[in-house]
């Protein structure tokens, strides 16, 4: 009874509140735990408990900050160390996305330092390790993912789902690298996770870009296609694997796709670039965040309104600064969104001392857009800049900074206006670009379906007829054709508007790429059927039979591919072989039409006899 009374005196009401948040907080029993020896048995569930009530204190002092807290497996002991199986090692992710007061670093420390003393008070044998999650976010920026890795391993304690969404992506980008290591370029984590706006429930979005540079057998569209299968397939597996019920969303982007939409300011891109965190990368997807950072990818609407919005922001701060080094900031504020205008026109950003010339030779006298007097303030804001950086200036009075200033916000406000002259013109050269585009990979399509010449008039009822009513593209794309010659006579009469524009735009894409994986799908058939595929011993060869050529590929499972060119004589005998190259072969796939049939005849399988051995085999629908 003595001992009973002791320990009810020294039963504080800060432990009655976290023995009450154990109740609801406890941590998952341990599968298999009921088959284990006792004394087994009786250790686990004591370090449960005492893991429960760790928990519960840190939640009750720090909830706000963390992220998660994990249970890690062992760490390696150094070396001449004896392995101490009694240590427990738990991580804590905090986020420091609002760290105001202090700087990232001490946050992390004092968080490390409190909680390290509330792990020491439970049990001594408790180790813990605090990483905030811009450390780990930035261990990823620099290649380095065996904290990634560590945390896949790892048993979650508490979690308000970033450690999920680690666990099941670190997988599944392993079980992805396994088998297709040589394609993947970059493995992403991204979303809302990301952003700070997830919640346990929330999707787990992942991009995986593919390297299509290299593709010889298949088209892009069919790479892209196998692969996107195999790899979503792989995401339903790791959440088995995991137990994680969360939806991995996987985005698969061919290298090509990536890069097109890169140049075409896709924002869903964009915000990837911007947001995302490598998981995985091959050196590509890491400089194009520092590009976009830096405001260099360009002609992209997101960096020109960085050059655009940086001028207003440089002028509000001049407000505030002393007058002698507002020159600097002045001569920005003009400065970038005339590069700015430059870049929407279409010419890269030019060096300074070049960008009014450029202004004067373009806006004012080619396009008579802009006027003369504008191109003066900015010349002689660099002017003044050039003549206190050598030295010819020696200070600027207030009445000059006044002066400065007031141009530079007429400058800033007309610049604003020829945006959207520039804008208005280039929307018109795009329209007219976007349906030249159609009509020429229209004409495409109907040539490889047989149809040689179709008149400008008669495009849409013979895309229609011969199309769309035999079920080979889509009804809606119909629509999107006739949007499309209505917004080429829109412009063409004057008409055209900026919502029509933009519509034609939105549609378009999707109807060229639809378009382009049409024509490669059905060359690729047609590939098939003039190839030959042969088996001589344990080794597989092609035959591709083009018009009066043929390709040979002594062995296709070779890295290093061996391939002969011959000429296809009338009786079908293969002449003048000799060796050639993919690069020969691709350049003669671009010239000639693909044969819609091809005949064997006999002089060729003693060809193949020649050139395989006498126990060649030849394989039929493989």
């Amino acid at each position: 009874m003595a001992k009973k009374k002791e320990r009810k005196k020294g039963y504080s009401q800060k432990d009655k509140k976290v023995d009450n948040q154990l109740k609801d907080m406890s941590i998952p029993d341990v599968p298999g735990m009921d088959e284990l020896p006792k004394e087994a048995r009786e250790k686990l569930k004591e370090i449960k408990k005492k893991l429960e009530k760790f928990k519960a204190k840190v939640l009750e002092k720090f909830d706000k900050y963390i992220m998660g807290i994990t249970l890690m497996p062992p760490p390696k002991p150094k070396e001449g160390e004896k392995i101490n199986k009694d240590l427990v090692s738990v991580l804590l992710l905090v986020d420091d996305s609002d760290s105001k007061k202090m700087s990232k670093q001490e946050l992390r420390s004092k968080l490390a330092a409190i909680i390290e003393n509330i792990a020491k008070e439970i049990d001594k044998n408790i180790v813990t390790d605090t990483i905030i999650l811009s450390e780990l976010w930035q261990n990823c920026y620099d290649a380095k993912y065996e904290l990634l890795q560590l945390i896949s391993m790892s048993a979650p304690i508490y979690d308000k789902g970033m450690l999920t969404a680690i666990k099941i992506a670190e997988i599944h980008k392993t079980m992805v690298l396994k088998k297709f290591e040589k394609y993947i370029v970059s493995y992403v984590l991204a979303g809302s996770l990301i952003q700070g706006r997830a919640t346990k429930t929330s999707d787990i979005d992942v991009w995986i870009v593919i390297d299509d540079t290299d593709v010889k057998k298949m088209s892009r569209a069919e790479l892209k296609d196998k692969l996107r299968a195999i790899i979503i397939g792989m995401g339903i597996e790791a959440g088995d694997i995991t137990g994680i019920r969360n939806k991995l969303n996987i985005q698969v982007y061919i290298l090509t796709d990536f890069w097109d939409s890169l140049k075409e300011a896709n924002p869903i891109i964009f915000t990837l670039l911007r947001d995302g965190v490598p998981f995985y990368d091959r050196g590509i997807f890491m400089p194009w965040k520092q590009l976009l950072k830096m405001g260099k990818i360009k002609p992209s609407t997101e960096a020109i309104d960085m050059f655009m919005s940086s001028g207003e922001q440089m002028l509000k701060r001049v407000e505030h600064t002393l007058k002698g080094i507002g020159m600097e900031d002045i001569y920005y504020a003009i400065l970038t969104p005339s590069q700015a205008a430059l870049m929407l026109y279409g010419i890269a950003p030019p060096a300074p001392r070049e960008t009014s010339e450029l202004m004067r030779e373009i806006f004012v006298k080619k396009e008579k857009l802009l006027e003369d007097k504008f191109v003066d303030i900015l010349d002689n804001n660099i002017k003044i800049r050039k003549d206190i950086e050598h030295g010819e200036k020696k200070e600027l009075t207030g009445k000059e900074v006044d002066q400065l200033l007031a141009d530079a916000t007429k400058y800033l406000k007309r610049i604003k206006r020829l945006f959207s002259q520039i804008e208005k013109i280039k929307e018109e050269e795009d329209m007219l670009k976007i349906y030249d585009n159609v009509i020429t990979i229209i004409r495409d399509v109907f040539k490889i379906e047989g149809i040689e010449k179709v008149d400008d008039l008669s495009i849409v009822s013979m895309f229609e007829d011969e199309l769309i009513a035999k079920g080979l593209i889509p009804a809606k794309f119909l629509r999107t054709l006739n949007d499309i010659i209505k917004a080429k006579k829109d412009y063409e009469e004057k008409k055209l508007t900026k919502q029509e524009v933009e519509s034609v735009k939105k549609d378009s894409g999707a109807f060229i790429k639809f378009l382009i994986e049409y024509i490669q799908r059905k060359r690729g058939r047609e590939l098939d059927r003039a190839r030959i595929r042969i088996k001589y011993g344990n080794k597989y060869g092609e035959v591709l039979l083009l018009d009066k050529v043929a390709f040979i590929f002594h062995d296709i499972d070779k890295e290093e591919k061996e391939i002969s060119k011959a000429n296809i004589a009338e009786d079908g005998k293969l002449e003048n072989i000799e060796k050639s190259s993919l690069e020969e072969m691709e350049k003669t796939l671009a010239k000639i039409e693909i044969p819609g049939k091809v005949f064997i005849k006999e002089k060729v399988f003693e060809d193949l006899k020649t050139l395989f051995g006498k126990n060649v085999e030849v394989l039929v629908n493989y």
